[in-house]
C-alpha cells in the first residue's frame, strides 16, 4: 500500500523592522517557500519597497502585523523601539497576540527580552530571542549564526524557521541569556576593531607598508576575525556599512551595563566604546565599524 505524504504547512510570517538585516531575512524566507504576508517599518518607504518586491502587504501598525501572521519576526533598533512595539497600546504587537510566536532578533538589553517574554506570555503568546552574530550577507544567504533564549517549547516551534535562516543555531538557555552572550561577542569584537585600527594607524604613521603589515598580523598573535573582515577596508577607507559605528557604541554600552551590575571592571571595553562614541559625535556613526580607523590614521582629519 502506497504511503500518502501530505506537505508540511509552513506558518505565515510577518516582519517588523525591515532595514538591511530584516529585509534580507524576509527575502531568504520567501525563497524558502514561506508566505511573508505583511511587513512594517517605522520608515514606511522601506516597508513599501520590500512589500512590492516579495508580494507582501504593508502594515500601518504593529498590531496589523499580528493580525495577519502566525509568526512575527522583529528586527528593531534598540531598547526603546522594542518596548514601544510590545507596549500595552492598542497598536502594539500584543493586541490579539494569543497563539502567536514572536522571534526577536534585535540586539537589545537582556532585561528587555525578559520583559517581552513576560508580556507575551500574559497575552497568550510565545516569545524567543534570536540574537544574530552575522552580517547582511549571511542574512540573505541563510547562513546566520543564531543564538536563542527562551523556553524550550518556544524554541521547538521556532526551530524550522530558524534553521532556514541560519548556518549555525544554538539554544543558549532562558530569556536574556542569548542577549548576554551576544553582548559579550560584540564587546570583544569592538575591542578588536578599535585595537586593529590603532595598530594599522600607527603602522601608517611609521611609514610601513600596510599590506605587508596586515599579512604579518595574519600570521602572528595579532591575527583576528576582524583583521580578515575590516583590515583592508581600514587601509583603503572603504567603510560601506555592514555593522555601524553607532551600533558598536550601543552594543558596547549593553556589555558595560552588565559589567557594572556584576561588579566587574572592563577598562578595554570602556575605551573601545569611547572610540565608537567619538565616531558618532563626529558625525560618521553611520559608517561601518571599520570607520573607527578614521580616528587613528594620520592625515585623515579625525585624529
Amino acid at each position: 500500500m502506497l504511503e500518502v505524504r501530505f506537505p508540511i504547512m509552513k506558518e505565515i510570517i510577518g516582519f517588523v523592522g525591515v532595514g538591511r538585516m530584516g529585509a534580507n531575512m524576509a527575502r531568504r524566507l520567501k525563497d524558502q517557500g514561506y508566505e511573508i504576508a505583511v511587513v512594517h517599518d517605522h520608515h514606511a518607504p522601506l516597508a513599501e519597497a520590500l512589500a512590492g518586491e516579495i508580494g507582501a502587504r504593508v502594515a500601518t501598525t504593529p498590531a496589523d502585523v499580528t493580525r495577519a501572521a502566525d509568526v512575527i519576526v522583529t528586527v528593531v533598533t534598540d531598547d526603546t523601539s522594542m518596548r514601544e512595539i510590545f507596549s500595552s497600546s492598542v497598536d502594539s504587537l500584543l493586541n490579539g497576540a494569543k497563539g502567536k510566536l514572536f522571534i526577536n532578533c534585535a540586539t537589545v538589553s537582556p532585561d528587555v527580552h525578559r520583559e517581552v517574554e513576560k508580556s507575551a506570555s500574559a497575552a497568550g503568546a510565545q516569545s524567543l530571542e534570536a540574537c544574530m552574530a552575522s552580517s547582511i550577507t549571511q542574512a540573505r544567504e541563510g547562513t546566520l549564526y543564531l543564538m536563542t533564549g527562551g523556553a524550550q517549547e518556544t524554541f521547538d516551534r521556532a526551530e524550522p524557521i530558524l534553521r532556514d535562516l541560519s548556518g549555525s543555531l544554538r539554544h543558549i538557555g532562558s530569556a536574556g541569556q542569548a542577549a548576554q552572550v551576544k553582548a559579550l561577542v560584540n564587546m570583544v569584537m569592538n575591542i578588536n576593531t578599535a585595537g586593529l585600527a590603532e595598530g594599522l594607524g600607527l603602522g601608517a604613521a611609521l611609514g610601513l607598508d600596510l599590506s605587508m603589515l596586515r599579512e604579518v598580523f595574519s600570521q602572528t598573535g595579532a591575527n583576528s576575525r576582524v583583521l580578515e573582515t575590516d583590515g583592508e577596508d581600514m587601509q583603503n577607507r572603504d567603510h560601506e556599512c555592514y555593522f555601524s559605528g553607532a551600533h558598536a557604541a550601543k552594543d558596547s554600552g549593553i556589555a558595560l551595563v552588565l559589567a557594572e551590575e556584576s561588579g566587574v571592571r572592563l577598562p578595554l571595553a570602556a575605551a573601545a566604546k569611547g572610540q565608537f562614541d567619538r565616531m558618532v559625535a563626529e558625525g560618521f556613526g553611520d559608517l561601518d565599524k571599520s570607520g573607527v580607523a578614521e580616528l587613528t590614521f594620520p592625515n585623515r582629519g579625525k585624529n
